[in-house]
């Protein structure tokens, strides 16, 4: 995988760029002034950020992977040590599927009705491959989402949870929280 070089990424003009930071040449990223990274964060191929208005915010320590997709007009918010597995979409806008107005975007605005509503992961959440998350969804701190899960509602903290719809299935260990703090210790002893 080849990655974009520090002088690629500052002349992207992203709101926020951190440290570490990798994305592969082969990323699709749009209006990435509405795009804040933290440090830390890889992007691999074939990945589409594509911002709205309200933008989109990887905290550090950020991985999304190959062939996943963040876009819509709300914000999506992916906080620190969050991450996704390859083929994973986020969605902060969605069509009317109804049937009560047309869809897709080559009709103009009046004909369409699209809701949009913010998306945000939570700290330690992890989305397995081929998973789903819909407008307006809060995945609580230390959730994990099952591979190709529906979610279309809100998850609480440290569960796991998967199924279309997606539901809680177990609660998750919180050993994560203390390798955090030792990883955080290390990086300050640096």
């Amino acid at each position: 995988m080849g990655y974009l070089d520090k002088d690629q990424l500052n002349a992207m003009g992203f709101k926020k760029l951190g440290t570490d930071v990798k994305i592969s040449d082969k990323a699709s990223i749009y209006n990435s002034s509405q795009i804040s990274i933290g440090s830390h964060v890889r992007i691999d191929d074939f990945a589409i950020l594509s911002a709205g208005n309200d933008g989109i915010i990887l905290g550090d320590y950020v991985h999304v992977a190959c062939f996943c997709g963040l876009m819509g007009a709300a914000e999506i918010k992916m906080d620190d040590f969050s991450g996704l597995s390859s083929r994973v979409f986020i969605y902060s806008s969605s069509d009317d599927y109804s049937g009560a107005t047309l869809t897709n975007p080559t009709v103009p605005e009046k004909y369409k009705n699209v809701a949009s509503a913010p998306v945000h992961l939570h700290k330690h959440v992890i989305v397995g491959t081929c998973a789903t998350i819909l407008p307006g969804v809060s995945v609580g701190v230390g959730s994990a989402i099952g591979a190709y899960a529906l979610v279309g509602m809100d998850i609480p903290e440290k569960v796991i949870a998967t199924g279309q719809p997606c539901r809680v299935v177990k609660e998750r260990k919180a050993d994560l929280f203390k390798l955090e703090e030792d990883l955080r210790k290390s990086n300050d002893a640096d």
